[in-house]
Order: structure tokens, then C-alpha cells, then sequence
């Protein structure tokens, strides 16, 4: 999607609120009264060392691991969890981290999984259904691959492929978890801008899990920061990566500062060789 194309007629985006969300993993609370809310237009990234509980907070906001308690909402329904799944997905596409190779499938076959919510019950029409694969196919740099075998697929084309089908479910709330994952430096960034223009050209609610701290604060317009299933922080980058947060929260040493050519935060964490130089050049 390029700056000034049309939007597809299906996007619309929707706000999406999850209050009070506590899971638990054979009896041990891994996310502990956690609240998140999407909005259209913003891209909210959730960030933390691993194991903090991002992609559970995340997978529970998407309705796919039940919570011991919680309370979700839409500013269309006042109780989310009563949608139907149907419904549900027809307002929330969620990209998971890790998905299996599909065999015997075309990339295009792949694609079209995202416009399960637009079919009729039986597997019926779908008149927007190719027209929408096509725009994903094309969003994602995977057109000229439509007809080729996923499993001939790199990890990172097979990434794209599956974000494909997520875009191709025209939803106005997109989860991703952990997206550049298997993705090189051209992809991710190109990944990174899509997101970005989903959020501004189309009013898209996206909710996004990075490891890559410099990744969220320029994505980003909130971000949540998450440490052992608590929520530490939120707000805009600036105010939550602070090198004192971040620091205290990662257990290492991070700096923080300001790329000059695009005048966005950059963390750098410092590890015990990082001073090696100095210490070689100093006269004994």
C-alpha cells in the first residue's frame, strides 16, 4: 500500500478495549489485571523482555486463550466475547508467530483463508473475495507469487503470505505478534511502513508485539510495557523507553537517544565487551 491509494471498501477501523485480563497456565498467573485498549488510526506496539507475557495478553485480546478473567468490549458491542467467531473475525484478523508450512497449497490458496468471515455459511459467494486477495497479494510483495507451491516458500515469504491472508479478512482491528520474525532488514522495514500506512490511510486499530525496541518506537504511537505479566508502563515512546525504565526492566544497562537523521529514539543495551575498545586503547 503506497501513500494516496485507495482504500479497500471493506476497512473500517474499529476500537477494541480489554479490561481487567488475568491468565493463568496450569494454575500460576502469567498476566495479572492487564488493560489494552486499540483504537483506529494507532498502532500500539507491546514490548518487554521475554516471557512478560505480550503474546499471551495479545492471544487473549484475540479471543484464543481464555482467560481466568477478563472483560473485552468493541465501540460497536458493549460485550466482545459475545460476538459469534464469525463476527468476531470479521472485525479482527490476528497474525500469530510460528504458523505451520502449508503443503499442497497455492500462495494464493493460502490468501484466500483470510475470507472465511465473508463466506456464507456453506462456503458461498464472496463477491469482493478475489479483489481483496488481489489487493493483499499486492500489499505484501507476494503477487508474483500466487500460483507457486507455499511449501518452496523461504520463512520469510511464507510470513508475508500469512499476513497476506490477514489483510485479505478486511478487518478494521489487525493483531500481529511478533511480525518480522524470519523476515531480512527489507522486508521488516517494508513490513513496518505497511502497518504504519494501515493505521493512517485507513484507520486500521493495530496491535502489534516487538522484541525490537527502535522497531516500536518508530511504529509506534503507544506502546505497553509489559514485565513478569504486569503492565510497568504506557504511553508514547518517549515516555515510556526511558533508559531508567528500560534499564530497571531488562535487567541490563540501555541507553537511550536520538537517531539524528530521523530524529526517533534509539536504545542501545551495553554488555560487558561494549567498553573493550577503550580498555585496549588505554596505556598501561
Amino acid at each position: 500500500m503506497k501513500p494516496g491509494e485507495e482504500a479497500s471498501p471493506g476497512l473500517r477501523g474499529h476500537e477494541l478495549a480489554a479490561t481487567d485480563v488475568t491468565v493463568a497456565y496450569d494454575g500460576v498467573d502469567v498476566v495479572h489485571a492487564a488493560a489494552l485498549t486499540l483504537r483506529p488510526g494507532e498502532v500500539t506496539a507491546l514490548v518487554g523482555p521475554n516471557g512478560s507475557g505480550e503474546s499471551t495478553l495479545l492471544r487473549t485480546v484475540a479471543r484464543l486463550q481464555s482467560p481466568r478473567r477478563a472483560a473485552l468490549t468493541s465501540d460497536a458491542d458493549t460485550d466482545g466475547l459475545a460476538l459469534s467467531p464469525r463476527e468476531f473475525s470479521r472485525r479482527v484478523a490476528l497474525l500469530l508467530q510460528g504458523r505451520p508450512t502449508p503443503s499442497g497449497l497455492s500462495v494464493r490458496d493460502v490468501a484466500e483463508f483470510g475470507r472465511y468471515p465473508h463466506r456464507g455459511r456453506w462456503g458461498g459467494a464472496d463477491p469482493g473475495g478475489r479483489a481483496a486477495v488481489d489487493r493483499a497479494l499486492t500489499m505484501t510483495g507476494v503477487a508474483e507469487l500466487a500460483d507457486r507451491g507455499a511449501e518452496h516458500l523461504s520463512g520469510g515469504q511464507l510470513q508475508r503470505v500469512w499476513l497476506a491472508g490477514c489483510l485479505a479478512q478486511e478487518t478494521g482491528v489487525l493483531l500481529l505478534d511478533e511480525p518480522t520474525t524470519y523476515l531480512d532488514l527489507r522486508y521488516q522495514v517494508e513490513l513496518l511502513d505497511l502497518v504504519r500506512d494501515l493505521a493512517d490511510a485507513h484507520g486500521t486499530a493495530v496491535g502489534v508485539v516487538l522484541h525490537d525496541l527502535d522497531q516500536a518506537a518508530a511504529v509506534a504511537d503507544r506502546i505497553v510495557l509489559l514485565a513478569e505479566g504486569c503492565i510497568v508502563a504506557e504511553g508514547t515512546p518517549e515516555e515510556v523507553l526511558t533508559p531508567q525504565r528500560l534499564t530497571e526492566v531488562y535487567g541490563i544497562r540501555i541507553e537511550v537517544g536520538t537517531d539524528p537523521l530521523t530524529g526517533r529514539l534509539r536504545t542501545r543495551a551495553i554488555g560487558r565487551h561494549h567498553t573493550r575498545t577503550e580498555r585496549l586503547s588505554t596505556p598501561s
